[in-house]
């Protein structure tokens, strides 16, 4: 059997973490005018991926 390919979309937003797979924000690339600072301020950096999708992660990463 030859290998599964991994989906390359999914490697470049997700990373594997020692307790799940880290993910960045969503709304953050344009039209921030009307956003609030504070909303703005939330949206950096990364979050846990949500239990519930783990599995389909899984399934277009097989490797990492």
């Amino acid at each position: 059997m030859p290998k599964m390919k991994t989906k390359r979309g999914a490697a470049k937003r997700f990373k594997k973490t020692a307790s799940g797979y880290k993910r960045g924000h969503a709304f953050t690339s344009h039209i921030l005018t009307k956003m609030s600072q504070k909303r703005k301020r939330k949206l950096r950096g990364t979050t846990q991926v949500d239990k519930a999708d783990v599995k389909a992660i899984k399934k277009m990463m097989p490797y990492s």
